[in-house]
């Protein structure tokens, strides 16, 4: 899959994806999940620039999570089917495609920020995390560099 980034829920202390590629190229954002028969449960796309996607073509569902800029969630699509066209939100800077109940599972709700980064600053992330609990620190505070 070449390059994978880690989505984690800063809110909720939750990841979405531990292996999302970015399509952040045209052919790689008009080739998107094409051609794939599903996503394991980790797997994902990050669909950058977008407002907006279609399944046509496709043979399976996929939850959305729309972002702004800043990576705030500002719109949710759970279980979008094959052969669909999902809202078009002009205020949407990318969309995370993600195995359907990844957005239940990981009580993502709009308003959250999303952390989306390499696995080593993830990882970076994780260890500074386990240094704030045993001092006491939230742990929602963590990753804002």
């Amino acid at each position: 899959m070449g390059r994978t980034l880690c989505v984690y829920n800063r809110n909720r202390e939750s990841f979405l994806g531990l292996r999302v590629a970015p399509a952040d190229t045209l052919a790689a954002r008009l080739r998107g999940a094409l051609g794939r028969i599903r996503l394991t449960p980790n797997d994902g796309i990050w669909l950058v620039p977008s407002r907006g996607i279609h399944t046509i073509g496709m043979l399976f569902p996929v939850d959305l999570v729309y972002l702004n800029s800043a990576n705030q969630v500002i719109h949710l699509v759970e279980h979008l089917g094959p052969f669909r066209i999902s809202p078009i939100r002009i205020d949407c800077a990318s969309i995370l495609e993600l195995k359907p109940r990844a957005i239940y599972s990981s009580n993502t709700q709009i308003g959250d920020e999303l952390l989306i980064c390499p696995p080593e600053q993830m990882e970076n992330v994780c260890k500074r995390a386990a240094a704030a609990s045993a001092e006491g620190a939230p742990a929602a505070d963590l990753g804002r560099a």
